[in-house]
């Protein structure tokens, strides 16, 4: 009991300790997010059957900290991003499946606090340099009329509620892939360009911000650095072109490796490696729609390593992702946690570092600081919710993960649609001992499923997964079941019959 006890203690004082020699320091905190890429792309994470070269990612790795069992928020776009600034899931919003296009209110409410804001509390500088994709308007600079969705906005068309009015000082970039040409500056749209120079244009503007913080060494910094690729289109500058051997795709994740090389050289150049909590990871698994992934596999490359599917699957290649932390000084190099996290967790995370609370907010975060110091990560979540393209919901809650799903969930065979009407309704897998999710154990144990079932349903209905103020969904409905609720008991029963008799 005393030992115990003091070990408790311990990990109290260490965790107190780190926690406060952060806010301390105000660390500058860079977060290079990329759009598309699968885990199994970042070579160190996929040795056997990584063939594109990362080696910039690579020393991240080196130098800090690799979390095995991170995911995004969504196995796409939007809903990660949202997430990820709010430390809310995005299904608790009107967008219930797929992503946001445009020519809308920003998904998040003007009352709603994001990471940036948080940090601009604590006198952190704030800059995004890349993709938004988390819908704004578009006014008339004459008139200030919203502006219909029609094709491109016009040059000089203002935003009215974009990154610089949710807690970003400086924006530039775009809003979506489709629109990657339209190049936007703070609130206003400046100009087109080529969608082949957007990549190159988000690494000099990167560099220069972090040169330009330069001047004043005293104020920390949060560069968010969503970065579209390597998502479609896949354009790969000249240099680049051939790189990989492996094709286009290959050549465009060799060029964003090469990206994160030259924010890491301009960390360093500057003076800024030693007091930057450096974040790399991606929004969501690599496309199967875009990347021939097939033709990737032949050459020996697996764009999701060892896991199941890709993005918009509720499978894991769908939602875990990349996540390497390095903070010299805080986080030991070469080394790795195991334990579960989520990009909704940044919010508690950077909460926790610099001492600044938001009550009532980021409802579904919890802070990973102590995983960085090799503590045990502490939570009153019980688990962790995934969501599919198609609004499919899963939960993870240790190493049990129920999917709520006959099929993918999302764009890989099965899709729900084409699942066979004798398939169970559900599926259940034990990750530790099936990390590739082939058993499917929702007919074999059913009081897990009920369990983490009931689990769901009580975080979904509960407007949070975490302790705190009440709160609540900002939609009524959010449908729990998207390809039909289990039958009733005897049918289940008969179901489990059918199924025990064909494993004997």
């Amino acid at each position: 009991m005393m030992k115990k006890f003091f070990i408790a203690l311990c990990t109290a004082v260490a965790l107190l300790t780190l926690s406060a020699s952060a806010a301390e320091i105000r660390p500058n905190i860079v977060l290079i997010l990329c759009d598309d890429l699968g885990y199994g792309d970042v070579q160190c994470l996929n040795p056997e059957h990584g063939k594109i070269k990362t080696p910039h990612i690579d020393k991240i790795a080196s130098q800090g900290m690799v979390f095995t069992d991170a995911h995004s928020g969504s196995s796409v776009c939007t809903p990660t991003r949202y997430g990820l600034l709010t430390g809310r899931y995005s299904w608790r919003t009107r967008l219930q499946r797929g992503v946001v296009q445009g020519f809308k209110p920003c998904l998040i409410a003007p009352d709603r606090l994001t990471v940036a804001g948080l940090l601009k509390k604590q006198d952190y500088a704030t800059a995004i340099i890349g993709k938004w994709h988390l819908d704004f308007q578009y006014q008339d600079p004459a008139t200030g009329a919203i502006l219909p969705k029609k094709g491109r906005p016009p040059i000089g068309a203002t935003i009215p509620d974009g990154p610089v009015h949710r807690g970003f000082d400086y924006f530039h970039g775009f809003h979506h892939a489709r629109h990657m040409d339209t190049i936007i500056e703070n609130d206003k749209v400046i100009l087109r360009d080529d969608e082949i120079n957007m990549l190159p244009r988000l690494t000099e503007k990167s560099v220069e911000y972090i040169e330009e913080r330069a001047t004043s060494p005293d104020q920390p910094f949060f560069l968010y650095v969503p970065l579209g690729s390597p998502h479609s289109p896949h354009v790969p500058t000249k240099e680049w072109q051939g790189k990989s051997g492996l094709g286009v795709y290959g050549d465009f994740v060799m060029q964003t490796d090469a990206t994160v090389g030259a924010i890491m050289d301009a960390l360093e150049k500057n003076g800024f490696s030693d007091n930057t909590l450096l974040i790399f990871t991606s929004d969501n698994g690599c496309s199967r729609r875009s990347a021939e992934v097939s033709n990737l596999r032949e050459k020996g490359h697996y764009v999701s390593a060892q896991y199941r599917g890709s993005k918009a699957d509720i499978w894991e290649g769908g939602h875990r992702v990349p996540f390497i932390v390095r903070w010299p000084g805080k986080v030991e190099p070469d080394s790795c946690c195991e334990q579960l996290i989520t990009l909704v967790d940044l919010f508690a995370t950077v909460s926790e570092i610099t001492g600044e609370k938001a009550p009532g907010m980021a409802e579904d975060s919890v802070s990973f600081l102590p995983a960085l110091s090799g503590q045990p990560i502490v939570s009153t979540r019980k688990g962790v919710i995934h969501h599919s393209v198609s609004g499919h919901f899963a939960y993870r809650q240790g190493k049990w993960k129920l999917l709520l799903a006959r099929g993918s969930g999302g764009w890989s065979a099965p899709q729900e649609r084409k699942v066979g009407t004798d398939a169970p309704q559900a599926q259940l897998y034990d990750m530790e001992n099936d990390p590739g999710e082939q058993n499917n154990l929702y007919l074999s144990h059913p009081e897990v499923a009920q369990r983490l079932l009931a689990d769901l349903t009580a975080d979904i209905q509960s407007g949070r997964s975490t302790d705190g103020p009440v709160a609540k969904n900002d939609v009524a409905d959010i449908r729990l079941w998207k390809s039909g609720q289990p039958g009733s008991q005897a049918q289940n029963a008969k179901t489990r019959r059918r199924a025990k008799r064909q494993q004997q």
